[in-house]
């Protein structure tokens, strides 16, 4: 399974983005997908994740309200529209997928992707 996230790049506080994740291989077993972000000196931490027939989706309390997590189960793919970014939103995201959106949520998802990396500045 290959996860390829796209869409990031440089942004001014206050502006949005889209990220794209595409999934290729063995997509069958998968359902669920999300998001993790790092931010340099940090950890990895849930952004959102989602499921393609049950659970989720799931926001960390930074996203709630900001971010929406959407999916498309024919593309495969998963989608993240963030808006009204700050420069806190700096980090470089993945893509993840596993088996469900509890798991994906929790860390647990089988695949990742690359990643994409957010720049908030002005």
């Amino acid at each position: 399974v290959q996860l390829q996230a796209s869409g990031g790049g440089l942004v001014q506080p206050g502006g949005s983005l889209r990220l794209s994740c595409a999934a290729a291989g063995r997509t069958f077993s998968r359902t669920a997908m999300g998001w993790f972000r790092q931010a340099v000196g940090k950890g990895r931490e849930l952004v959102a994740a989602t499921a393609w027939h049950n659970g989720g989706p799931y926001y960390a309390d930074f996203a709630r309200g900001r971010f929406t997590i959407t999916r498309d189960q024919n593309k495969d793919a998963v989608y993240l529209q963030m808006n009204n970014l700050t420069p806190e939103d700096t980090a470089v995201y993945y893509c993840t997928s596993g088996d469900t959106a509890a798991n994906v949520r929790d860390g647990r998802g089988d695949s990742w992707g690359r990643g994409t990396l957010v720049t908030v500045s002005s």
